[in-house]
């Protein structure tokens, strides 16, 4: 085997152990994603450590191994490899979010090591937040295993949330598409949004800003079940809009956020008006596909398959914009937005939440088109997240 292009956080801390856990009791936050270049659990790896006693784990959204679905709570479980406690942090209520301080009694420091996706809907970096906010008022150190960002972290896209619409889809006011690490992200929760704690990021060795994940030499492990490779997540970082809609985004089906419809769709002059827009790097396909559970449940959808011909000249966000204007114009009678509970938040719709203000929802049920949403288009609020410090940036 090559030599590795990327040494992750977790593979810098295994080399050398005592210089980051000088035999402390540690908790881990970790899912299927947390492995060794060989495919080894962190929980097994830590476990056998002399140089620190793992204690007590916890999982995000879809569980220590990735079961759940999209918004399933996860239950407190016990880990078969370790026998350890397994508490859930995401369960049946919103205060599940942010484990109680009584969670982290009798530990030195927690150990976060989840591969992250690069789109701020993604949940994780906000279950990391808000461990960060119990560990300072525990008085215990919080330790980042980086890891790549998989969509690379020179290419950024969207506006930011906006008060009123702050959400565990959106937490804080990232970008759509942020281009930072995890660690940059604690960085920023730290030193930004003043989320005190004491923090350690073990960066990795190798990055460059400019890689896809399939650049670095590691093993793709699907961050959720809905996430099976790199190609989902290029277009997750608009195609994830399409949630905040009753049209599917593909779940249920083997190309999740790859494809888009509803019944009633006509999917020629879908594809046809969308192709005929010359939308960068992408083209869109015909397709009909019929979900096995979720939207449209055992119904066919007729709709458009997304494939990215130029993923480095794709805007992901502008591309799911588009789509469900098309979608809305085209086809009235097939496209109504989300209405039920999204995320614990009953009060606002779904596609408010993923876009961070109402305008978007207002500019479509407006008629408006597209082309003349010049506000939209120039990605609304972004300014005070492109004059981040650059103590944030570790790379």
């Amino acid at each position: 085997m090559a030599d590795p292009q990327v040494i992750t956080g977790l593979e810098r801390l295994l080399a050398n152990p005592q210089e980051f856990l000088r035999n402390k009791r540690i908790g881990l936050i970790a899912n299927q994603t947390s492995v060794t270049r060989d495919l080894t659990f962190s929980v097994e790896a830590l476990s056998a450590l002399d140089a620190c006693k793992l204690t007590r784990l916890f999982a995000p959204e879809h569980g220590f191994y990735g079961v759940a679905q999209d918004m399933e709570h996860v239950a407190r479980e016990t880990d078969p490899a370790t026998g350890l406690p397994i508490h859930s942090l995401y369960g049946d209520r919103e205060e599940s979010l942010t484990p109680d301080v009584s969670l982290f009694e009798g530990l030195d420091a927690i150990v976060f090591d989840v591969q992250d996706i690069g789109a701020r809907y993604y949940t994780f970096v906000y279950t990391l937040a808000n461990c960060m906010q119990t560990a300072g008022k525990a008085g215990i150190e919080v330790i980042v295993l980086d890891r790549p960002n998989p969509i690379t972290g020179v290419h950024l896209e969207g506006n930011v949330v906006e008060d009123g619409f702050f959400s565990f889809v959106g937490q804080y006011p990232l970008m759509t598409r942020h281009g930072m690490t995890a660690g940059e992200l604690a960085q920023m929760f730290r030193n930004c949004f003043k989320v005190e704690c004491d923090l350690t990021v073990v960066t990795m060795q190798g990055w460059r800003r400019d890689m896809w994940y399939d650049d670095t030499g590691l093993p793709w492990v699907f961050p959720s079940p809905n996430m099976p490779t790199l190609n989902t997540a290029a277009v997750y970082p608009g195609l994830c809009l399409i949630e905040g809609t009753l049209l599917s985004e593909g779940r249920g089906t083997t190309r999740p956020f790859e494809q888009v419809g509803a019944p009633g769709i006509d999917p020629f002059p879908f594809a046809k008006e969308l192709n005929a827009i010359g939308l960068p790097g992408i083209h869109f396909q015909p397709c009909q596909f019929k979900p096995g559970f979720q939207k449209h449940a055992g119904k066919v959808c007729g709709g458009v398959s997304l494939h990215v011909t130029d993923r480095n000249r794709f805007k992901p966000w502008w591309t799911g914009l588009v789509v469900i204007e098309t979608a809305a114009r085209l086809f009235p009678e097939a496209f109504e937005w989300r209405t039920e509970r999204y995320e614990y938040v009953s009060d606002r719709p779904a596609i408010d939440l993923l876009y961070g203000n109402p305008r978007f929802r207002e500019w479509i049920d407006g008629d408006q088109p597209l082309s003349s949403g010049a506000h939209l288009e120039a990605a609304e609020g972004t300014e005070s997240f492109l004059d981040r410090p650059a103590s944030c940036l570790l790379y």
